[in-house]
């Protein structure tokens, strides 16, 4: 009997990218993920060094090792890519997420909103008598639980800014 062979592991990868910050530059990035069949689970952008003309792109994808790698490699083969880096790879980062949570529903839910707001630092940003938005900002999976958390207690509408991530000690881009 024959075992069929194991398949390779897929995984999720944090990329950082210094790019010139000129028109283009991002329909590029995104034009080598869809020419390839890649996806991007979250994509952010913006200028970091007016002085330089330099902005910063973090985006999130997944993949065998393989095709994280290849990835990287075709990034750094873009011009004009300055340097492209594996956060996830290369060891511990600070990754952060920004959600605007309106929720919808029934004032008797009021007080448990709160409290899970509140343990979840999220700040009220705007109120009514049948609704809130909250501001979350977190990682990624506190992000996803509180959710998950206040889902049941409403009808939610999100908008999520995707992660913005640093590596951890002295390394920079």
């Amino acid at each position: 009997m024959s075992h069929p062979a194991p398949q390779p592991a897929f995984q999720t990868a944090t990329i950082s990218v210094l790019v010139d910050n000129e028109a283009g530059v991002l329909a590029r990035v995104i034009g080598l993920f869809s020419g390839r069949g890649y996806n991007i689970e979250s994509l952010t952008v913006a200028e970091v060094n007016r002085e330089k003309g330099l902005s910063r792109i973090t985006l999130v994808t997944s993949g065998t090792r393989m095709i994280i790698d290849q990835i990287k490699a075709q990034l750094e083969r873009l011009v004009p890519i300055h340097r492209v880096r594996d956060l996830t790879e290369e060891g511990p980062f600070v990754g952060r997420e920004l959600a605007l949570v309106k929720i919808v529903g029934e004032n008797g839910y009021r007080a448990e909103l709160l409290r899970i707001a509140e343990s979840f630092g999220a700040r009220i940003v705007d109120s009514s008598e049948s609704s809130f938005v909250f501001e979350v900002t977190e990682s990624t999976e506190k992000v996803d639980q509180f959710l998950a958390m206040i889902g049941g207690l409403g009808r939610l509408e999100v908008a999520r800014t995707g992660i913005v991530a640093l590596s951890r000690g002295p390394e920079s881009i």
